[in-house]
């Protein structure tokens, strides 16, 4: 059996100081290389210096200036209109509001006021079903979002409840309005003469306590037999709903009003 070949040390070349000169001739040649140098003043005997490298431009591009097409695009950037709902595969929708008996004749009084916003400005479709006693709202092929849909259904549902048109259109122009409802037997049970005397204490002498509650809030206030509705930004609604119940669960309206002053001037102070 054949032993395997060995290596000696005396064999291994030793190296020389020609070989960093020729090293330093092979990287030179290969282009955009560190230069490998023997270096005297250095340990090793070797230095690396860095290669040379074309000048870079720099250019500052001003962000207020339209941007060029560049020379090689064969257009600029193509501008699409917006899609209408009638493209878009929108179908026909319909909101149906029930009138109470009680609102009836309001809705006769102001019906042109309360219906403008909706045809003019949403480009709704809206009219009254008197056989079933409802107002009833539709998209057209003109409706620009059929989000209006349902802010409009919003809009009547707030007038059905007892607001004024003024306030109620509120709920058209922001986004940030909504309406909470809640029963006076949700906060406490009562019933026959100290129900009366409750909801007496809401609304206050002339409504003075309603009004007072509303102005400090920045809220709108509607009273319907058992039920409160409130009209609001969130953090509003949650101001008048307290100074509500407090008075609900018996609190004097002397407390109350000395919250509202509080409450007042911090919505004064943020503003």
């Amino acid at each position: 059996m054949a032993e395997p070949s060995m290596r000696k040390a005396v064999d291994t070349p030793v190296p020389m100081d020609d070989d960093d000169a020729d090293l330093a001739q092979e990287s030179g040649s290969a282009g955009y290389e560190p230069v490998r140098r023997r270096d005297p003043n250095s340990e090793s005997g070797i230095v690396f210096e860095p290669a040379e490298v074309e000048d870079v431009i720099v250019e500052a591009i001003d962000e207020d200036e339209p941007e060029k097409p560049a020379g090689d695009a064969p257009y600029a950037k193509p501008q699409f209109p917006a899609l209408t709902p009638k493209q878009q595969g929108v179908r026909r929708q319909l909101r149906r509001i029930q009138v109470p008996p009680h609102r009836l004749t309001p809705l006769k009084a102001s019906w042109i006021g309360i219906i403008e916003p909706l045809v003019e400005h949403m480009k709704l479709q809206v009219r009254m079903n008197t056989k079933r006693r409802a107002v009833e709202i539709r998209n057209s092929e003109n409706t620009p979002d059929i989000g209006y849909l349902q802010k409009a259904s919003d809009y009547i549902k707030a007038f059905m409840l007892g607001f004024d048109q003024a306030d109620a259109v509120a709920l058209l122009r922001l986004d940030d309005l909504f309406v909470e409802s809640f029963e006076v037997k949700d906060v406490k049970k009562l019933q026959g003469d100290h129900l009366a005397r409750c909801i007496g204490r809401i609304a206050g002498k002339d409504g003075k306590t309603k009004y007072a509650i509303e102005n400090a809030t920045r809220t709108r206030i509607s009273l319907c037999e058992q039920k409160v509705h409130i009209l609001g930004s969130f953090a509003n609604i949650r101001l008048a709903r307290d100074s509500i119940c407090s008075l609900i669960l018996g609190s004097a309206p002397g407390k109350v009003y000395t919250k509202l002053r509080t409450v007042s001037k911090r919505l004064q102070e943020r503003i």
